[in-house]
């Protein structure tokens, strides 16, 4: 088998042929395992931005210290983040991911927190008093955990959008549907930020995994992670709710 790669950079076609010779057929490489441009930052910032604005919403007994601190630290990390790479990630470098991957710690130790301590509220019969209010904090807390959570499946899978965009890994951390249907899934399609953003939905919403497999123990574990923090928050708030309503 050859494996035979352009000279023209990012985007360039990779053939793999079971026979050399001038009958030998090239079948097109799928775009998740051969060098592309990388996916553009637009989308992941403005998730960023929602995450950051949500968070400003929680009220001060939730934070670990004023609230302005944390969400202001990860605003900061993101306009540095933009300017150094404003365009598509492929050319990102070790850097760059680093502070990325600080920025998503930062926030889910923000997010952690507030997690904490509404659980212990809840178990105690000390948060929310009425149901509309409870539902908010609570959903702000829940879908604040799903950005993060999607953030941290686009940033370490196959090492991140950049590693991810020059094929440095050929085993994926997630088995996408696309992956595995090959025959039928667009030559072109590889994992964008969306595509991490429905995982880490279902994962909240069903509690396992969908059409999306963790194929990696990191990602096995991750994904249990959520999993039970969304499990922990949503059956405490409806319980709680349920009952003040009564």
């Amino acid at each position: 088998m050859t494996r035979a790669t352009g000279d023209d950079g990012p985007g360039e076609v990779t053939r793999t042929a079971a026979h050399d010779g001038p009958d030998e057929v090239a079948r097109v490489e799928p775009a998740w395992q051969r060098v592309t441009e990388g996916e553009h930052r637009g989308p992941v910032a403005v998730a960023i931005l929602a995450m950051i604005a949500l968070q400003t919403r929680v009220p001060e007994r939730f934070s670990i210290f004023s609230w302005w601190v944390l969400p202001t630290l990860e605003a900061g990390i993101l306009v540095a983040l933009v300017v150094a790479n404003p365009g598509r990630m492929g050319a990102s470098g070790r850097a760059l991911h680093g502070l990325s991957l600080s920025l998503i710690a930062i926030a889910s130790l923000a997010n952690g927190w507030a997690a904490v301590v509404l659980v212990v509220e809840l178990v105690h019969g000390s948060q929310g008093p009425d149901a509309p209010t409870l539902l908010a904090t609570g959903g702000n807390v829940w879908v604040t955990n799903i950005v993060i959570f999607a953030l941290w499946y686009w940033d370490l899978d196959r090492g991140g959008p950049g590693a991810r965009a020059r094929a440095e890994q050929d085993q994926p951390d997630f088995l996408f549907a696309q992956m595995t249907a090959s025959e039928i899934a667009d030559r072109d399609w590889e994992p964008r930020f969306a595509d991490y953003l429905y995982l880490a939905y279902t994962n909240a919403t069903a509690f396992s995994p969908t059409d999306t497999l963790p194929f990696t123990r990191g990602a096995k574990m991750a994904m249990m992670l959520q999993s039970a923090i969304a499990l922990s928050i949503g059956a405490l708030i409806i319980a709680r709710a349920v009952n003040i309503l009564q």
